[in-house]
Order: C-alpha cells, then sequence, then structure tokens
C-alpha cells in the first residue's frame, strides 16, 4: 500500500533553506550553472553547516518519536532545484545530521513549486523569492528563508516553537492594505467596526489549524509543539484578532499584541525555532536573534514602489 501524506504535517524544504549554501549559490550566480554543478560534485563529501531552516526541521521530526512508525504525524520533503547528479552531498548532509528524510525531488532548476500539491504540502521553505510567490499563489503556506547568524541555528530545546505575525500571514492582507493605503487612523477605525466579524484566512491559517490538530493529540500532557502570535496591533484593534481565533475555533498558546514595539526581544524570549511575518522592519531584527522568514505578498510589496 502506498503511503499516505494526508493527515500529516508535511514540510516541505529546499537545500538551501535547510543547510548552509551561500558559497554555492555564489558560484552559481558568479560562473554559471556548469560550474556550480562542478563544484557541488567536487565537494561531495565536504561537510555543509546548519542553515535557517534546519533548527525548525530538526524539532519537527522529533515530534514523531512521542508516535508509532505508521502514526507519525510529520513528514519533511527536500524540493530542490538542484540535479540528481549532485543530490548526494545534500544526501549525506542529511544522513550525518540523523535527520529522518528520505523523500526528495530534484527539477534541474524547472519550477518547484509544481510539485508542491503532488506531495500535500503545508509549508515551503526556500530562500528563492520566485518559488515563494507561487507557492503562495496556489494556495500553500510559504516563506523565503532569511540569512541569520550561525549562533540561531542551534535548537535551544526539543520543544518546537513556532511564531506568526498576524496581519497578511494567519489573516487575510486585507486590514493591512489599509493601513498602508490610509494610514493607522483608517486601520483603526475599519478594525473597530468590524471586531465582530472574523477576518478571512491568511496563507498561513491552514498551518496553525494543523498544528493545532497535533496539539489536540498531548490534551492531557506537555505538547512538544507551541504557537505565538506576535503582532504589532494594540487595543483596541486586538479585540478583532480574539474573534477570529474564537471564530475559528483554533488555540494560540502565546499572544503578544505590541502597539508597533519592536518584536524581536519577545521572539529570543519566546525562543522561537521560526518566525514568519511579511514585513522587513521587523524580519531585519528578528533574523538576528532566531530563524526567520518572510512571507511575500505581491499585493503589499507594490505599496512599497
Amino acid at each position: 500500500m502506498a503511503f499516505d501524506l494526508k493527515n500529516k504535517l508535511v514540510v516541505a524544504v529546499s537545500s538551501r533553506a535547510l543547510f548552509d549554501l551561500e558559497t554555492e549559490n555564489k558560484v552559481f550566480e558568479e560562473k554559471g550553472l556548469d560550474e556550480y554543478y562542478k563544484y557541488q560534485l567536487e565537494n561531495e563529501n565536504k561537510e555543509l553547516d546548519k542553515g535557517t531552516g534546519f533548527r525548525l526541521i530538526e524539532n519537527l521530526l522529533k515530534i514523531n518519536n512521542y508516535f508509532s512508525k505508521d502514526e507519525r504525524q510529520v513528514e519533511v520533503i527536500v524540493l530542490s532545484k538542484n540535479n540528481a547528479a549532485t543530490s548526494l552531498r545534500i544526501t549525506n548532509a542529511i544522513n550525518r545530521y540523523n535527520l529522518e528524510i528520505v523523500r526528495s525531488g530534484w527539477t534541474s532548476g524547472s519550477n518547484i513549486s509544481a510539485y508542491l500539491d503532488a506531495f500535500k504540502v503545508d509549508l515551503f521553505l526556500s530562500a528563492d523569492d520566485d518559488d515563494v510567490v507561487n507557492a503562495l499563489q496556489n494556495g500553500v503556506a510559504a516563506a523565503k528563508i532569511l540569512p541569520s547568524h550561525k549562533d540561531v541555528h542551534n535548537s535551544l530545546g526539543d520543544q518546537v516553537r513556532i511564531a506568526f505575525d498576524g496581519d497578511a500571514v494567519l489573516f487575510s492582507e486585507e486590514s493591512e492594505l489599509i493601513y498602508k493605503r490610509d494610514g493607522l487612523e483608517a486601520f483603526i477605525e475599519h478594525e473597530k467596526n468590524n471586531a465582530n466579524n472574523p477576518m478571512e484566512k491568511g496563507p498561513f491559517a491552514k498551518l496553525l489549524l494543523t498544528i493545532a490538530s497535533i496539539q489536540e493529540k498531548f490534551k492531557d500532557k506537555k505538547s512538544p509543539i507551541r504557537t505565538a502570535l506576535i503582532t504589532a496591533r494594540s487595543a483596541p484593534a486586538h479585540e478583532r484578532v480574539i474573534h477570529t481565533l474564537n471564530a475559528w475555533g483554533v488555540r494560540i498558546d502565546e499572544a503578544f499584541f505590541l502597539g508597533g514595539s519592536e518584536k524581536y526581544e519577545i521572539l529570543k524570549a519566546f525562543g522561537a525555532d521560526i518566525f514568519f511575518d511579511d514585513q522587513d522592519v521587523h524580519l531585519d531584527l528578528s533574523s538576528s536573534v532566531v530563524p526567520s522568514a518572510k512571507v511575500i505578498h505581491k499585493s503589499l510589496e507594490a505599496l512599497k514602489k
């Protein structure tokens, strides 16, 4: 019987998101594809350092230790634009770090997002803007892994800690568009008038619901996964957030309404294994203390120009 990926938390990660391949990417950008392939083959047995996404993947896979082999909850798939001939270096690194990753896809430069639905992917992490945008447009939670210091790549514990921004991440970008177009006062007025109207689901809402379904299996004991909402909203705009989460029937373990103050110190205290946000102003600082990833919205990016 074929292995069924339904009802699992399926995470697809690019090789550049999982391991530090910035030197290799520079070879590709400066010397082209053939030289890149040659470099990978010549360095097949050279060890790779951890990348920004490593800490999250490592801890997500530890969730499976609570379940039998047939009932494991998390599946991780490496999807890469490398070709199969250069894949052994990545496979060697996976084995070196004892990561239980048995599925992979190697597309030789073609669009990775075309395969996300086939693998039933809930979350896609990549270092490539276009791959992230394509995935989001196809309804998959996706984010661009940002470069970070090696100090933040090592797990702080076995519990997975995932932090989300609110607007344009868990919730739709509707309210954030109002803020960017019309200003803070218009945003606050809109949220007050719609306090009891749940927001539409954003690109990471389904991921949060999937995580919540895993948490439900640990009702009477400590869950191996913990979530936090860290948003620039403040009173009274926070009321709509609470009503929305209640309407979805989903729990968030910790929530912080910061009123525009910096997020990075809260993220460091929370010990996030990953933080998802759509704004560079927050990510520039957060990536210095925790692994961080950008959710890229074309509609919001266009307003910056």
